[in-house]
């Protein structure tokens, strides 16, 4: 479902002479998973957002940022800034409340995250940190996300 929604996003994109980041490559994702295990307690990326890299390195549309892969990381730059996943978490995680959180990302007024803890994908309230929002897993907090963004 996130595919469509991503098409929707490209689609009005267009209209505008701008177009999404173009996909990370498999040896870029590769190199990106063994950084982030390393960094934060979790053993694998989540399935879901290796699909969204593999579609499409990190977004910026209509005051949503879905984080991509930091650009030290790259073979080469994207067309767009992105938020880099690890530099963005390293900057949330600064205050000690949300080390508990791996951010995917994030908009004018919410947080979309794993809570490593329990292992549940939250959307929670920024910057109150008050939760909003459980998914039951990445793909149905992305599409929920998009769909907000498409909406606004």
């Amino acid at each position: 479902m996130s595919v469509n929604l991503l098409e929707e996003i490209r689609k009005r994109e267009a209209k505008y002479g701008d177009e999404p980041n173009s996909p990370a490559t498999e040896k870029e994702i590769n190199k990106f998973e063994a950084e982030v295990v390393g960094k934060f307690p979790i053993n694998e990326i989540p399935k879901g957002y290796k699909e969204f890299l593999q579609s499409v390195n990190g977004l910026d549309f209509n005051g949503l940022a879905i984080y991509g892969i930091d650009v030290d990381l790259l073979e080469e730059e994207n067309d767009e800034e992105v938020y880099g996943f690890i530099e963005t978490n390293e900057q949330w995680h600064e205050n000690d409340e949300q080390k508990k959180y791996l951010f995917f990302g994030d908009s004018d007024t919410s947080w979309y995250c794993l809570d490593v803890i329990e292992n549940e994908y939250l959307e929670l309230d920024k910057p109150s940190g008050t939760l909003m929002n459980k998914f039951n897993d990445f793909n149905a907090m992305l599409a929920d996300a998009l769909k907000v963004s498409l909406d606004n």
